[in-house]
């Protein structure tokens, strides 16, 4: 009896053990949810303001569903070429800027990840990209460098002056510090190079990493505006958030037609803004699930050392 009371009395203390465990779950869950909920509830404002009318979203009616659905907003953004051809150029950005990025944030990490036996000017390496995250020559010098080079009004204008980002070549040496070193070591007496090491060893195994970095560097390109309007002196190069800038912001309507600035003066300032900034950031929530699963564990591993 003595032996039965003893296992009930720990079987109750392990069940009394596990409570808080489970009431924290319950409760980390509904923060969670409560974060996630909070974090959605502009964009599902905004995606209903654009689906309003003009008056009804004028006079602040609309909250988290659409009041007098109307398409109007998105028919006049449709009908404007500009649009389109601005949102060509950005995809072009990303489609061109995001592999290079990539393949010069390897190219760059893979050296700097070894130790200073094995690369002994690493040190002097890592200081010449690590002190331009804290000093920035300047607005003229980085515009007047690149005029000196003959890329204004070219989509490589917007692609070589960003196409080594320091802050993902961190990110992934620290994460290949992380890759085991026998790995590399059996490669080489097998009589692999390091080119072969990298792209046989390293990078598969960094792929979480990599679409991490990759889903950073579409994000830096496709949101970026201000590049465009310094460095294109043509508008129909600009890239989709320079052209929304202009129209939105600037309300620019010089180049529009009568027919076109008298369409825009009857639609809400609201309903045009929440329309073209939903259209500009579908693309990126659309990528993102295809670079969810691997988000979180590529920022986290690549983080690790320092």
């Amino acid at each position: 009896m003595s032996h039965v009371s003893a296992k009930l009395v720990s079987d109750k203390g392990i069940r009394a053990s596990r409570k808080p465990i489970e009431w924290f779950s319950v409760v980390n869950t509904f923060f969670l949810i409560l974060v996630s909920f909070i974090c959605i509830l502009p964009l599902i404002h905004i995606i209903a303001v654009s689906f309003s009318s003009s008056t009804a979203a004028a006079a602040g009616y609309v909250k988290l569903w659409p009041v007098d659905f109307t398409l109007a907003s998105y028919a006049y953004t449709a009908s404007r070429e500009a649009f389109w051809h601005s949102m060509l150029v950005s995809l072009e950005r990303v489609a061109m800027g995001t592999p290079l990025n990539l393949l010069l944030t390897i190219l760059v990490a893979y050296p700097l990840a070894k130790d200073s036996g094995s690369f002994r000017s690493r040190n002097v390496y890592a200081w010449i990209f690590f002190i331009p995250m804290l000093f920035h020559g300047g607005l003229i010098p980085w515009y007047t460098t690149i005029k000196q080079y003959h890329l204004l009004d070219t989509i490589w204008a917007l692609i070589l002056p960003g196409a080594v980002p320091i802050f993902s070549i961190v990110l992934l040496l620290n994460f290949f510090r992380e890759v085991p070193k026998e790995l590399a070591e059996a490669a080489t007496i097998d009589g692999a190079s390091h080119w072969t090491t990298l792209w046989k060893i390293y990078v598969p195994i960094s792929m979480p990493a990599l679409a991490t970095l990759a889903l950073f560097s579409m994000v830096e390109h496709w949101n970026s505006w201000f590049d465009g309007l310094l460095l294109m002196g043509d508008p129909n190069h600009y890239p989709l958030q320079s052209y929304i800038q202009t129209i939105v912001i600037q309300q620019n309507l010089a180049n529009m037609s009568r027919d076109e600035a008298l369409n825009l003066t009857l639609i809400s300032d609201r309903t045009l803004k929440s329309s073209q900034i939903f259209l500009g950031s579908l693309p990126i929530i659309l990528a993102y699930p295809f670079l969810q699963k691997y988000f979180v564990k590529g920022i986290v591993l690549g983080s690790v050392k320092g």
